[in-house]
């Protein structure tokens, strides 16, 4: 049940919030979908990646539906650029089923923002949720800034979902292997003109065993990666987990992701 526009003030589209959704979450901004053929695996089952889409959709049509999406950005010299996920997945969708996926940020405080994200299926059970932790920054300087109070009360914080929290941070899991660099091509890049989150997750899971049910992915953004960067794989896999930093030619990582087992997408 997408939330309505009720009016604009200062620039800012005020929406009525409902209390309860249909599918039962208190205060969460949705939309309902269906999955696309494009968007599933050989076994017909959503991917990870197009799950990624989804939830960065979500909160796309969140922000510019209040009127604080990348107009409002722009015009004010800020972009979000995402810190970290750790995304839980129950089971993956299959081909063509109906479901929704919701979106609410739980808290703002200095420069950083807290949403999460959620993809429920037509009985109203979670097929994934999700955390997420974004950096607001000046778009001239390229340093944090304080998130601005009308964007605070904009977005009417809501409750904190339910899930088990993971760390922010990920640690190096050692014993790993290098694999050929990657260089930066324009396909990878989003509006913001950096390699676009969901891309390098998408690159990340090339280095997977076969088979590989991902159950938990958490990722650690470190640094923005740009047109003809290099990226170089590092790869360690360990008891039901996979970690994989995408690092530059010093050796510092752009982003680190870690690929836990559990979920079979049934």
């Amino acid at each position: 049940m997408p939330v309505q526009a009720l009016h604009q003030a200062d620039g800012i589209t005020q929406v009525q919030r409902p209390r309860e959704t249909e599918i039962g979450y208190r205060d969460m901004y949705t939309f309902d979908s269906r999955i696309r053929y494009s968007e599933t695996d050989s076994q017909g089952k959503l991917t990870m990646a197009s799950l990624i889409n989804y939830f960065q959709d979500s909160s796309t049509f969140h922000s510019e539906d209040l009127g604080l999406g990348l107009g409002y950005l722009h015009k004010r010299h800020l972009v979000w650029v995402l810190s970290s996920w750790q995304i839980v997945v129950n089971r993956y969708p299959r081909l063509c089923e109906h479901v929704t996926i919701g979106t609410q940020p739980y808290d703002m405080k200095g420069f950083l923002g807290y949403r999460n994200f959620a993809m429920m299926g037509e009985d109203g059970s979670y097929a994934a949720v999700a955390n997420s932790i974004w950096s607001l920054l000046d778009t001239r300087t390229g340093k944090p800034c304080m998130v601005p109070r009308e964007m605070v009360e904009g977005y009417c914080l809501g409750e904190k979902l339910s899930m088990a929290y993971a760390p922010r941070k990920i640690a190096v899991l050692p014993g790993g292997a290098e694999y050929a660099p990657i260089p930066v091509k324009k396909h990878h890049l989003d509006t913001n003109q950096h390699v676009n989150n969901q891309q390098f997750i998408d690159i990340a899971m090339d280095y997977l065993p076969e088979d590989f049910g991902i159950g938990q992915m958490r990722a650690e953004y470190k640094k923005q990666a740009y047109l003809e960067d290099v990226l170089k794989p590092y790869v360690a896999v360990g008891d039901n987990v996979v970690y994989v930093a995408l690092r530059d030619e010093a050796g510092a990582p752009y982003v680190s992701v870690e690929f836990s087992g559990g979920s079979s997408g049934e």
